[in-house]
């Protein structure tokens, strides 16, 4: 009995919490073992789903990380604030790195490059894009921002379509509010960064934000995008979860950190990355940080999780 305990014990400690869960000798640590694996798979549909086995605090911490499924859903999860979910996100990154897990790892390198324009615009916008709350600057007079077929816009066909619909989804029922983020929600992310970074053609859309606030956010917001076509990012159409069929390995996705930390070097806010912050791939963290303006660290909760586990294990 001792010698199983400590396997499972070694398996939770691993972060291991699919093969724990299918293994589990209780009903209530294959219950804590489901919420785990949730949230290294980064399955935020689900964050908020009840878990009773599960301290209060993990479970108020990843609904915090949590994408509401309807126009109306209290609270707002991360809709209100992307920076539990950033700090959740850099905590999966270190543990995929860990376990040698290199393909989810850029695959949560990739998503944190989506949505890395609405961690910039938290601070001018009061929350970190949602749809019900967007600003009426938006649509102000002159604005072009989700104009359809507009050639003056900087926005592509695709962003065009996202902005326009990001600004009446929050009327539309449930069905449509999750299509919508499954496939238009980090289209708006970047076409807002281009609004403010890149855009040749501005028009009244940003209006909104004082000039001296918004000249910080340009540098923010262009950092994102800078982040999003990275040699990082972009190992992950060299994996299983893009286009090809290889692995990187740690030395290429190390070398590719390296490139993409030079390619951010050129302003306050990309030099960020330069800052060796003990985390794997050193300086994210204070990367993410500098582009919302406020504090990012790695969050406790997949280790949370994890002790949980073996509490109850060693209680058996």
């Amino acid at each position: 009995m001792e010698s199983t305990r400590d396997l499972l014990v070694a398996l939770a400690r691993r972060y291991a919490f699919a093969d724990l869960g299918a293994l589990a000798p209780a009903a209530e640590i294959a219950e804590v073992c489901e919420f785990g694996h949730r949230l290294l798979s980064l399955d935020a549909e689900d964050f908020a789903a009840e878990a009773k086995g599960v301290p209060a605090d993990l479970r108020r911490r990843a609904r915090a990380c949590h994408m509401p499924q309807t126009p109306r859903e209290q609270p707002r999860g991360a809709l209100e604030s992307l920076r539990p979910a950033y700090g959740l996100l850099l905590e999966v990154i270190a543990v995929r790195w860990h376990r040698r897990e290199l393909s989810p790892m850029i695959a949560a390198v990739h998503i944190a490059s989506e949505y890395l324009p609405l961690l910039a615009f938290e601070p001018q916008l009061g929350h970190a894009g949602d749809p019900a709350r967007w600003p009426d600057g938006l649509s102000a007079p002159g604005s072009r921002f989700g104009v359809i077929g507009d050639r003056e816009c900087d926005h592509t066909k695709s962003e065009q379509s996202a902005t326009n619909r990001t600004l009446r989804v929050s009327v539309e029922p449930g069905e449509g509010w999750r299509a919508y983020f499954d496939r238009q929600h980090s289209q708006v992310a970047g076409a807002l960064a281009v609004c403010v970074a890149t855009c040749r053609n501005p028009c009244t859309a940003m209006d909104w934000i004082a000039p001296e606030p918004r000249a910080d956010l340009h540098v923010r917001a262009r950092t994102a995008l800078t982040f999003a076509d990275t040699p990082l990012v972009r190992l992950r159409h060299a994996a299983p979860v893009g286009h090809g069929f290889g692995v990187p390995s740690p030395e290429e996705v190390l070398d590719a950190w390296e490139r993409s930390r030079a390619a951010l070097d050129k302003n306050p806010v990309g030099s960020a990355a330069m800052k060796d912050d003990g985390f794997p791939l050193p300086g994210l963290p204070s990367l993410f940080s500098a582009v919302a303006a406020a504090p990012i660290e790695p969050a406790t909760l997949l280790s949370g999780v994890s002790e949980h586990i073996v509490d109850l294990l060693r209680r058996l």
